[in-house]
């Protein structure tokens, strides 16, 4: 029986890292966060222009919204070298002895760059493994112990950092621009600790509304789905009352419906007009690839 909720625990974890950092001004975000946090964030941020990040698709992985949460970014170098480097992220909420080996398998698949006139087809990767559990974790140092200093560092054909969403204080969540990225670190953070949950989470209440309402409503439906997984029911009805004064048209309690009406609206009007910018309305509403890709489909066919 804990095996089974172990494996539905780390299956439901995954999908909400995935859906809210797979915007690239999110994971901006999240590694700035992380890097006033983090030396070896802030120094990897220090080398790279996170302005030009950008993400790899998943066509590259057999992943889903299901499955793992990595999440595979390029970015250029910050000197003038044209020239850019591997970003992974991975999401763990519980420990697993196998991690380095998943983010291996990954960096060997999707960090390549196949041209005539390189010697070598990989380049130079980070991985930043982002972890919410409830134990004190760190596989980094699991894996330099018992090494000489001399080879600390070098295990790994990639470089790799550890963040404890724990870390990152509720100060700086509180006080950053991006709300969905803030609102969503907390989520994560005391996704274990209802009592923190009920006294960090409602503070966002006036900022929430400063936010597009298919985004607001978007964000409260996804964080009441993955918060089910881990606190009781109570709990999630006093989060419903301490937004209810966000109001209806943010539709904490019937977000679902909130978010399919503004994907019948904007099909609607894609039909009706025949643009297909809709596009951008679809990716930031969260809606899957496939479905993205289908509306693209009927766009196309009505301007022929």
């Amino acid at each position: 029986m804990n095996e089974e909720k172990n494996k539905t625990t780390k299956r439901k974890h995954d999908p909400f890292f995935r859906w809210l950092f797979a915007y690239v001004r999110h994971t901006k975000q999240l590694l700035q966060l992380a890097a006033k946090v983090n030396r070896d964030v802030d120094m990897f941020l220090s080398q790279v222009d996170i302005n030009t990040l950008k993400r790899i698709p998943d066509s590259f992985s057999s992943v889903d919204d299901t499955g793992e949460a990595d999440l595979a970014f390029h970015v250029n170098v910050a000197s003038s070298a044209p020239v850019f480097v591997g970003v992974l992220l991975e999401h763990k909420s519980g420990r697993d002895s196998e991690v380095f080996e998943q983010i291996s398998d990954y960096v060997n698949a999707v960090m390549r760059i196949y041209e005539n006139n390189r010697i070598y087809s990989g380049i130079p990767t980070v991985a930043i493994i982002f972890y919410n559990g409830r134990e004190n974790w760190n596989p980094i140092d699991l894996l330099d112990k018992g090494y000489p200093e001399y080879f600390r560092g070098s295990a790994l054909p990639f470089r790799c950092m550890f963040v404890n969403l724990a870390d990152i204080p509720d100060s700086d969540c509180l006080a950053c621009e991006d709300v969905m990225t803030s609102m969503g670190i907390v989520a994560m953070k005391y996704a274990f600790n209802g009592e923190m949950l009920l006294k960090v989470l409602p503070q966002f209440k006036d900022v929430l509304k400063t936010i597009p309402h298919y985004k607001a409503s978007c964000l409260l439906h996804k964080i009441s789905v993955y918060l089910k997984e881990y606190v009781d029911e109570d709990i999630l009805k006093e989060l419903d009352m301490a937004f209810v004064s966000v109001g209806q048209k943010y539709g904490f309690v019937s977000a679902g419906d909130v978010f399919r009406k503004r994907i019948a609206e904007a099909e609607k009007e894609a039909r009706n007009e025949g643009r297909a910018d809709v596009i951008s309305v679809m990716q930031d509403v969260g809606l899957p690839p496939e479905k993205i890709a289908e509306i693209k489909a009927k766009l196309d066919a009505l301007k022929k």
